[in-house]
């Protein structure tokens, strides 16, 4: 299906038009130049009906951008355009980051200091004068914009010959005079954009229309944007306002002095300074007792401003937590928000001193209101904040609270009737710089002949709505009298998206430490794939609690039976006793279980205390009735790759011409989901659905580099931090299931398969062949883990087992970069692979090792193929010796599974089962052999390796 949209974007029309049968409207015809934007009905009639994800409209750009490549010489040109605050330019910098591309912003062509919103604000004759030079393989000085200053402050020397691809990023990158010159046309809308309007229409109600009151915030978007997002090719309706996925922390103290703890930090070093307006603004006829998270928060530096909707943050003990995200938008959207009625009520200067090493930022932060200074450690990571302060000798004592709150502290919160503050915004020059303006009223003579322009993908806040209030927890009386009470958390009947879920559950358990007081026992249960330990593992980061995995309560003889989905799986009498030790407050031992052996490999001590005072349950059945009971907060999350899998089904059904419904396949894929495991989550607290999907997000992308180039041990030791160097052996199978009808190239390839892993007895599921850009491949971070009935499911469905590669790897990783060497069966080399979260670090330890030329981004699939003489393949290129071993494989699958199969496997010849059993018994014995051998093997040599080390260091 993704392939079919992409080759819709590449008929698009536009630069690129004349590889594809088309003429470029930008290149002189037989009959005369122009130099003339295409029609408008060329881009309508070609571009995607429908709007997209962000994600999946990243994934669509990156395929689309890499395919023209390949189609055509010379640079590719992409226009990402959209209104303020909708993620444009964190969509061209996601692109960017896999592709290499160069970004050439709008706002460095800014004319004066004019709102950006304002079409006669951009230098457009500059602009297309560039992009016809880069056009031309020539090289261009592209100006640079300060915005403190207000002006052009000089320019920056881009190199045609190193622009593979150039990125228009901007409010009109869509606009007439620049889309001939663009190949890809992008629209991106949603994200702060609808939020706001949404926001807006909440508070005001009903009394005006939603084209009132986008002419009112968004003045221009309907008569000079919108227009041009219809001609876009790939459309994105960005659902993301803020995460606190990976939020920054905070740690606030009051600064006494330049003489202390921090002056020699400052001190030689290269100091940013900064001055921001921050203002709070009342929505109109709000209670005089509102809250303040229903103010919107406009800060102001220099000529810009960014927008959010609250004061959104998460105290944790001493840390304040913040999610990263901030969002531009326009003068004349503060002008618009003031001119339906809101109030300015709260407005104060903040004057910053900060330096930044990369890891952490340290910050002298004035407050004129208050008259006092604060220093503020922020940074990604908790455990580093904490370490600097300690280094720093700073502790406290430490300050939770906004600086808003401590306004409204010493101030007051202003009555209804107090007159609002000025409209007129001042700078530090006492500069007028805003003006409430009056809407901007659209007539009929708006060019109609757009056949979609009234469609809601551009305008309707109801496509990423949110609630204007954050939902609060309610407590109700509890009939029990057990451990909790007689309270206990009253559930929110709507469901909520991962990010928003996971505000409502750190403040869930908050609510539940403040009104009963510590322990804090959570379950996190849903089915296989949908995000439970990740949400479990983020909570974590944020509230500094303990998890625990059901998984660690399995028993032996059934994990080896494959029988995961079952209740009688777990250990639910351990389990309970742990519950019910960590409930009182004693010391409790929780079992680790190692997959490798099937077996309980050791026990791990949890206590509750005041600085772990939370423990999370996460697992398919934490909230089974003989569990939920013991725990206080009810968590459930249903999607992720649960819901991915049921899609990916469908399409390949359609594509063979049947179709299915959603409940037919999720009745065969996920039965026991349905009938086990769905009962429970209904009665949750709490109800999450994830539609993150890891494989299309760069969010969760790891850079990977493979070759087949032999490196010997000692020098893969080299290039990793001796002190944290840690190894493991892996050994996996592959099972590739494709249906039967699926159009083929004729060789068998990983797109057209669902790829199953076997690894240490548990199955994993990749749905989605990952990315590849040059030399690197773009691929999740995780596994996504199935049951064995779903597996037995999709074969039920029709799914055949086509291929399988054997393999064993041996790992070593330092928590930056993981290297694995991979030995395939059938393949005389081993492959190693390069893994790592940061491109640069990957490419580096790849240099080191002197990896350079020796690349491939082939899939094993592909790479064990081809290894095979053409007279040892069969009709799909697989080994023909295969098919036996591959067909028992399948039987124990469907047996484990406990389906009858479906009806082809019934007509193939039947297999022993015992046989079939015995088979795998040995095979996995010799691999537990092999395992043995290059632990132990690994072993000597790495303690041959750290002795030496340590014989060099005392010497030297």
């Amino acid at each position: 299906m993704d392939d079919e949209l992409i080759q819709r974007v590449l008929q698009g029309g536009g630069r690129g038009g004349d590889y594809l049968g088309f003429q470029s409207p930008h290149q002189p015809s037989t009959s005369s130049a122009t130099s003339a934007a295409p029609p408008p009905s060329s881009s309508i009639l070609q571009s995607l009906s429908l709007h997209v994800s962000f994600d999946h409209g990243y994934y669509l750009l990156v395929k689309a951008i890499q395919e023209l490549r390949e189609k055509k010489d010379g640079l590719v040109t992409v226009g990402i355009g959209g209104p303020s605050g909708s993620g444009k330019t964190s969509l061209a910098e996601k692109v960017a980051s896999v592709l290499g591309c160069t970004i050439v912003s709008m706002e460095n062509y800014r004319d004066g200091v004019d709102d950006g919103n304002d079409l006669e604000s951009i230098d457009f004759a500059s602009l297309v004068h560039n992009l016809e030079d880069l056009v031309k393989g020539v090289d261009i000085l592209m100006p640079v914009f300060d915005f403190r200053e207000k002006r052009r402050v000089g320019s920056k020397l881009v190199k045609a010959s190193s622009c593979g691809v150039v990125i228009v990023d901007g409010t009109y990158a869509l606009h007439s005079k620049l889309r001939s010159f663009l190949d890809i046309r992008v629209a991106v809308v949603g994200g702060v954009h609808f939020s706001l309007l949404s926001k807006v229409k909440h508070d005001i109600g009903d009394s005006c229309s939603l084209d009132y009151l986008i002419d009112s915030i968004f003045p221009l978007f309907r008569k000079h944007i919108e227009p041009d997002l219809h001609h876009a090719q790939i459309r994105i309706n960005n659902s993301f306002v803020s995460s606190f996925r990976e939020p920054y922390y905070k740690l606030k103290c009051k600064y006494e002095s330049t003489d202390g703890h921090a002056a020699y930090f400052f001190n030689g070093n290269d100091v940013q300074k900064e001055n921001f307006i921050e203002m709070y603004l009342r929505p109109p006829s709000s209670c005089e007792e509102a809250r303040i998270n229903d103010w919107i928060k406009v800060r102001q530096c220099g000529i810009r401003y960014y927008l959010s909707l609250g004061d959104q943050r998460i105290v944790d003990k001493n840390y304040i937590i913040r999610p990263k995200a901030e969002f531009e938008v326009g003068r004349t959207t503060l002008g618009g928000l003031l001119a339906l009625g809101y109030n300015v009520v709260v407005s104060y200067k903040r004057a910053s001193e900060s330096l930044n090493n990369g890891h952490f930022l340290v910050a002298l932060e004035s407050i004129d209101t208050l008259d006092k200074t604060f220093m503020v450690l922020k940074g990604t990571s908790r455990k580093v904040i904490r370490a600097e302060a300690s280094r720093m000798g700073i502790e406290g004592p430490w300050i939770t609270k906004s600086y808003l709150e401590m306004i409204l502290e010493s101030k007051g919160v202003p009555r209804l009737n107090t007159p609002p503050l000025s409209s007129i915004i001042l700078t530090e020059n006492r500069e007028k710089i805003l003006i409430a303006p009056k809407p901007i009223h659209i007539g009929k003579s708006l060019d109609h002949k757009l056949e979609d322009l009234d469609q809601l993908w551009t305008r309707s806040p109801t496509k990423s709505e949110i609630r204007a209030v954050v939902p609060s927890w309610h407590f109700i009386p509890s009939d029990s009298s057990d451990f909790r009470g007689n309270i206990q958390l009253a559930p929110i009947p709507d469901s909520y998206d991962l990010d928003r879920g996971l505000l409502l559950s750190v403040q869930a358990i908050q609510a539940l430490l403040e009104n009963k007081g510590l322990p804090i026992i959570v379950g996190i249960g849903g089915p296989s794939g949908s995000g439970k330990t990740s949400l479990a593992l983020k909570m974590a980061n944020i509230v500094g609690c303990e998890v625990i995995s059901l998984e660690s309560y399995y028993k032996s003889e059934q994990v080896k039976d494959f029988k995961y989905d079952s209740f009688s799986s777990l250990d639910l009498s351990l389990l309970l006793k742990n519950i019910d030790d960590i409930r009182n407050c004693h010391r409790a031992k929780i079992p680790t279980f190692d997959f490798e052996t099937c077996t309980r490999s050791g026990f791990k001590e949890v206590q509750v205390s005041e600085d772990c005072g939370v423990v999370i349950i996460e697992g398919v059945y934490a909230l089974h009735p003989d569990i939920r009971e013991a725990l206080n907060l009810w968590i459930a999350v249903v999607g992720g790759v649960h819901s991915h899998l049921i899609a990916r089904v469908q399409r390949d059904k359609h594509r063979v011409g049947c179709s299915m419904s959603q409940n037919e396949i999720m009745t065969t894929v996920f039965p026991i989901f349905q009938q086990y495991i769905e009962p429970h989550l209904v009665h949750a607290h709490l109800k999450i659905r994830n539609d993150f999907d890891p494989v299309l997000s760069p969010e969760s992308s790891l850079f990977v580099l493979k070759s087949n180039k032999q490196v010997a041990l000692h020098d893969i030791v080299k290039v990793l931090d001796p002190e944290k160097v840690c190894s493991s052996v892996q050994n996996f199978t592959d099972i590739y299931l494709k249906l039967p009808g699926i159009p083929s190239s004729g060789q068998l390839e990983d797109r057209e398969c669902i790829r199953v892993r076997i690894c240490e007895g548990r199955f994993a599921v990749l749905i989605r062949e990952p990315i590849r850009e040059g030399n690197f491949i773009v691929q999740p971070k995780v596994d996504f883990d199935i049951s064995v009935s779903t597996v037995a499911g999709l074969l039920n469905l029709g799914y055949q087992a086509v291929a399988y590669i054997e393999a064993s790897a041996l790992i070593y990783q330092d928590g930056k970069i993981l290297i694995e060497v991979d030995h395939l069966q059938d393949v005389p080399t081993p492959f190693l692979q390069i893994k790592g979260t940061d491109k640069e670090i990957v490419a580096a330890a790849a240099s080191a090792l002197s990896l350079d030329g020796s690349y491939t981004t082939k899939t094993y699939l592909q790479i064990v193929s081809e290894s095979l003489p053409a007279f040892r393949r069969n009709s799909t290129g697989i080994h023909n010796q295969q098919a036996a071993r591959l067909q028992e494989i399948v039987e124990f699958i469907q047996s484990q599974g406990g389906s009858s199969g479906s009806e082809s496997s019934r007509s193939r010849e039947t297999i022993s089962m015992d046989g079939v059993i015995e088979d795998m018994q040995s095979r996995i014995k010799r691999l537990e052999r092999w395992s043995t051998i290059n632990t132990v093997l690994w072993t000597f040599l790495m303690s041959v390796f750290v002795g030496y080390s340590l014989y060099q260091r005392r010497h030297h």
